[in-house]
Parts: structure tokens; sequence; C-alpha cells
């Protein structure tokens, strides 16, 4: 008896074993829900290759931009739940579209929470031919010409699109919005003069406004940016109401084995401990925050039941 028992022990270690070896040679799929060169992009980039060197496997990040995120979270949904396939989602993609209108996955049951990266806030800008001194000037402006003004974002359930929902409701006031596949051409056309008012991410904003291509008014967030230290909040110019600082985490598919997650989430963690990683999303314009997989769970069901409200309130639909 004695001598089967060491001989199972025995077969179970090399098993092990040659489960962890053929994991560790296989590579690490990031599935990223926007187009390369953005913010996101560049911070699941930057976590790719510290996990790669800390789990000693290739990390691959492989871009599936479209339909405000759901092409990479369906993807995701559907892939095995074997550890090797991830996805770098966001506020809009387990949040804010899944509240806007019904998709082919669900955030919740679909996906399981790995662990939370960081938040971002949302800023505030125009084209500077508004020559809006502030956003109380602006809100002025709005109020005195309700036709004249549209509002820009990367399309209908992202952060841009509820920023800017959730700041008319603040103001009473009325932008027409116009919805675009992604937050690039809705930049471009705000700096063009197409378009007039804008909350794209900090990230994405930031760079135009220090150029002075675009003009920004404010931050929608709980405190400033040391990106834009003279750029008030929002809450400052005297707007309750309107914080959206966006979220960015990892998710696995559904059923992922509880071990693989704790050894994900662990070395997630401890990514997100490096300085240069640190610096690195911090240059992102995002503050770095970890979490269990709990943790990010209860965040994904707290912000689909807020969404879920402001879309109700404000009688929301995909434009």
């Amino acid at each position: 008896m004695k001598k089967f028992l060491k001989i199972c022990a025995v077969s179970l270690a090399l098993v092990t074993c040659g489960w962890v070896q053929a994991q560790a040679d296989k590579p690490l799929t990031i599935v990223v829900p926007t187009a390369a060169g953005g913010g996101n992009d560049a911070m699941a980039r930057t976590i790719g290759q510290k996990l790669s060197v800390l789990l000693g496997r290739p990390v691959i990040v492989d871009n599936k931009a479209g339909a405000n995120g759901a092409i990479a979270a369906e993807y995701v949904a559907k892939a095995a739940p074997d550890g090797n396939t991830l996805m770098f989602g966001y506020i809009a993609t387990h949040a804010m579209n899944p509240a806007l209108q019904k998709l082919r996955y669900d955030p919740v049951k679909d996906f399981t929470p790995i662990g939370l990266v960081g938040y971002s806030p949302t800023l505030m800008v125009v084209n500077p031919a508004v020559k809006a001194k502030d956003v109380k000037d602006l809100v002025r402006m709005l109020k005195a010409r309700p036709d004249h003004f549209s509002v820009a974002s990367a399309g209908n359930g992202t952060a841009p699109h509820f920023a800017a929902e959730l700041f008319k409701m603040a103001t009473q006031t009325t932008m027409l919005h116009i919805p675009y596949k992604g937050s690039a051409p809705a930049v471009n056309d705000t700096i063009s003069g197409q378009t007039q008012v804008m909350f794209p991410s900090l990230f994405t904003g930031a760079p135009f406004v220090k150029s002075g291509r675009l003009q920004g008014l404010a931050i929608a967030g709980a405190k400033r940016s040391a990106l834009l230290p003279d750029v008030p909040t929002l809450k400052e110019m005297g707007i309750e109401g309107v914080e959206v600082d966006q979220w960015y985490a990892i998710f696995a598919p559904a059923k992922t084995p509880a071990d693989q997650v704790a050894r994900l989430n662990q070395a997630l963690n401890k990514v997100l401990q490096d300085k240069e990683t640190i610096q690195r999303i911090e240059g992102h314009g995002a503050d770095v925050e970890s979490s269990t997989p709990e943790q990010l769970g209860e965040i994904v069901r707290k912000d689909l039941a807020k969404w879920r409200q402001v879309v109700a309130k404000a009688q929301l639909q995909a434009d």
C-alpha cells in the first residue's frame, strides 16, 4: 500500500510538473479592446512585458478594436478558460456599454476577474475657437445657443459618452451627441472644429491640451491631475455629480481554475509594485491600484448597477 501511494505521489508530481512546463511553453495573450497606440494599449504592453519576465513565458498583446470593446470582450468570453487568454478590460467593456445596450456577452457571468490595474479621470476639452474662459462660461454659451454645440465621443457606451450625458444633466444644457468609432477620430474632429466639445481620457487629451490644439476646461474626476495641474475639477467649478474615473483591469474567461486565478493575481500585483511600471502607467494619466479578484468583481457589479441607473434616468439610447 505504501509503495502504491509513493508511486501515485511521484506520478502526480510528474503530471503537475508537465502541466506547469506546458503552460510555460504557451504564450499568454492579453486581448486589448482598443487600437494600438492608445492609452489602454500602452498600459497593457507595459504590464505584458513585466509579466513575461515574471512568469517566464511569452506574452502577446492582441488588439481587437471595435464595437466599443464588444468584439474583444466576446472573443475572450468564448476563449478556453485555461489561463492562456486574458483581457485588458476597462469601465466601458464591463460596465458602461453593457448598461446601455444588450450585448452578446455578460460582463459578470462570462468573465473571471483577475485584478485591478488603476484609475484615470476623464478630461473635458473644447476646440479653442469656442473661446470659453472656463466651464461656467461654456455653460452660459450652451444655454444661449442650445442648437449650436455638438459633443464627440469614442462611441455609444464609452466613458466620453457617459461623461457628456452626466454633464448635460448636471448643467441642464443641450449638446448633440456625435459617436465615433474610437477616440482618435473623435479627437481629430474636435481639433478641426467639426465638433466643439469632448470628454476624452486624460491620456488621450492631455498632449493636445499641452500643445494648444485643444483647450482643457476641467477634470471630470475627484481630483486634479499632475499631468495638467492648472486644470480644475468640475466640482471646483461648482458642477456636482460628473465624476467619471475610468478603471482598467485584467479579466480571464469564466470558469478559469481558481489556482490559476490566484497565480495570475499574485503576478499582476507584483508587477504593479514595480517602480518602472508605476512610472509608465502614471505617465499615461492613471493612478496604479491593485486588488483581489473578489474586489474587482464587486467593482464591476456596482458600476454596472450605477450606469444602468444613469441610462434609465437620462433615457439614453445608442445613437
